[in-house]
């Protein structure tokens, strides 16, 4: 069952960035087959407050506008030229605070993902968020979509225990200052597709 506007409106956004963990990203293809992962590692970023998010200062550029959506909203970014990231904007219209999903574990249609990825081990495919945007399909066509419809959405799946759970800092934001260190990634213990641990 798609996960409804509700969830992604709470005003706790690292407590929706741990509750994603479990849940289910689909992403169908154009033939229809559903290519799904569950969530097994996200990153939040607290918008105005947090000097590592894109719309710190409640900077809007053409870049950041998707982030002052409404919760339940696809913002993707191009990064190191290469790379598309898949963020899910959370809260009310106007507070840009989004979360990252870093990795998944692949459930349904693998072989597609293969396909996309190339040869490697398995628990190359979605291990980190530029991987699994490129076994999804996710590109920047994919930004602001809205997660009720039908080209990306979220399923309920498995729930964990905040035992089966942990935090720590974000990846790769040394210049936030302050903030570089603070304990907004969430992933599960033991999880092959957790991109660093």
């Amino acid at each position: 069952m798609k996960l409804k506007r509700e969830f992604f409106l709470r005003e706790d956004t690292l407590q929706i960035a741990r509750d994603l963990l479990g849940k289910l990203l689909v992403v169908p293809t154009a033939r229809g087959e559903r290519v799904s992962g569950m969530i097994v590692e996200t990153e939040a970023y607290l918008g105005a407050i947090d000097k590592a998010a894109h719309s710190y200062g409640n900077r809007r550029t053409k870049r950041t506008e998707t982030m002052f959506s409404i919760g339940g909203t696809a913002y993707i970014f191009f990064i190191y030229g290469m790379y598309y990231q898949f963020n899910i904007v959370v809260g009310a219209i106007d507070t840009p605070h989004a979360i990252l999903i870093r990795a998944v574990e692949p459930v349904e249609n693998i072989d597609i993902m293969r396909e996309r990825r190339g040869v490697m081990p398995d628990k190359n495919l979605t291990s980190g968020p530029g991987k699994l945007c490129l076994a999804f399909g996710i590109d920047k066509g994919f930004d602001k979509e809205d997660l009720l419809g039908d080209k990306v959405w979220l399923e309920d799946y498995k729930n964990f225990s905040v035992d089966e759970t942990t935090s720590g800092k974000r990846i790769g934001i040394d210049y936030a200052e302050e903030f570089a260190a603070k304990p907004w990634r969430f992933w599960l213990k033991n999880n092959l597709y957790v991109s660093k641990r």
